[in-house]
C-alpha cells in the first residue's frame, strides 16, 4: 500500500465541504447528511480552525443534552486538526488514523487544503486493491495472466 493519497484524491475527487465556526450544529448536521459525509472542515477567514464530526456531535451535543439549534460549531468542534500531505502513503495514513483515533483527515499541500480523506475512503481503496491482486493471482494460476 505504497500508493499515495494523491492517487485516491484523483479517483474520489478533491471537494472539501466546509462550515463556519458560527454555524449552528443543527445546520452542520443537515449539511453532513445532505452531502453524505461524516465531517466538515471548520474554516474562518479561509483558514482551517477545526473540524466537526459526527462523533463530536454525539459526544459533545447529544450525549450532554445540548440544543443543536442553539449550539455553534465552534463550541464543540475538534480544534486540533490532524492533516496529511498528498504524498503520504496509504499505509502511513492508515497508521496515523489508527494511532490518533480519527476518521477524517484534511489533505494539505503548501498550506492549502486540497482534499479530505476518510477511513471509508482508505478501506474502499484497500478493498479494491485486494480485489485486483486476487484477480491477478487467479489469472496467473489459471493461465490467463498476460506475459
Amino acid at each position: 500500500m505504497q500508493e499515495q493519497i494523491r492517487e485516491i484524491l484523483a479517483v474520489k475527487g478533491s471537494q472539501v465541504f466546509t462550515v463556519s465556526p458560527h454555524t449552528a450544529i443543527a445546520e452542520a448536521v443537515a449539511q453532513m447528511d445532505s452531502r453524505g459525509v461524516g465531517a466538515l472542515l471548520v474554516v474562518a477567514d479561509e483558514l482551517p480552525v477545526g473540524i466537526i464530526t459526527e462523533r463530536d456531535v454525539l459526544r459533545r451535543v447529544v450525549a450532554v443534552g445540548r440544543d443543536p439549534s442553539e449550539t455553534n460549531v465552534s463550541e464543540v468542534m475538534t480544534r486540533e486538526v490532524i492533516a496529511i500531505h498528498p504524498e503520504a502513503t496509504v499505509a502511513d495514513t492508515m497508521s496515523l488514523i489508527d494511532s490518533k483515533r480519527c476518521r477524517h483527515l484534511p489533505v494539505v499541500e503548501r498550506g492549502k487544503v486540497v482534499g479530505m480523506i476518510s477511513i471509508g475512503d482508505l478501506n474502499h481503496w484497500e478493498s479494491r486493491h485486494h480485489q485486483i491482486q486476487i484477480q491477478q493471482l487467479v489469472d496467473y494460476i489459471t493461465g490467463k495472466y498476460p506475459g
